[in-house]
């Protein structure tokens, strides 16, 4: 039986192959289970992020001057950004290329007004946005279109 013992790095006797490949094997297993939970749990997160916000007060941002300068202010870098606010900056440069296809009705409404209120209320900040998400003006017809679309519902 020692004769099929291999030393290990130390010196000391390992235990025999057969054991070896059975911990190789269940590592394996762990390792692949392991990276499925993880491309399951890295995978998620944007899709949340959509059907996180559906019901959000989006009133409450948009009655409240300072609460609607905050959150422009993050999404253009200039303030710290709450959670939310970093949820949804993460968002907007595919919500302005799509016209937010992956949104609900509702969250196209909640969008449009939180953008019409913001291009009502702080044109500086729009305009400072606009350059930020739409330099080209690329999206300019289509985010119109948008507005006119959702804005009022």
């Amino acid at each position: 039986m020692l004769s099929k013992a291999k030393p290990n790095q130390i010196g000391l006797l390992k235990k025999p192959d057969v054991q070896d490949k059975y911990f190789t094997h269940l590592d394996m297993k762990i390792a692949i289970l392991l990276s499925v939970f993880v491309a399951v749990v890295v995978a998620r997160p944007e899709e949340d992020l959509y059907s996180k916000y559906e019901y959000f007060d989006v009133k409450e941002v948009i009655t409240n001057q300072r609460l609607l300068k905050a959150y422009s202010h993050c999404f253009l870098g200039k303030e710290k950004c709450t959670s939310e606010g970093k949820d949804f900056k993460k968002l907007i440069p595919e919500a302005v290329r799509t016209e937010c296809v992956k949104c609900s009705e509702k969250q196209k409404s909640l969008l449009a007004q939180v953008i019409k209120a913001v291009v009502e209320q702080l044109p500086v900040e729009w305009e400072e946005l606009s350059k930020e998400y739409n330099p080209n003006g690329v999206y300019t017809v289509s985010l119109n279109q948008f507005l006119e679309k959702y804005a009022n519902n």
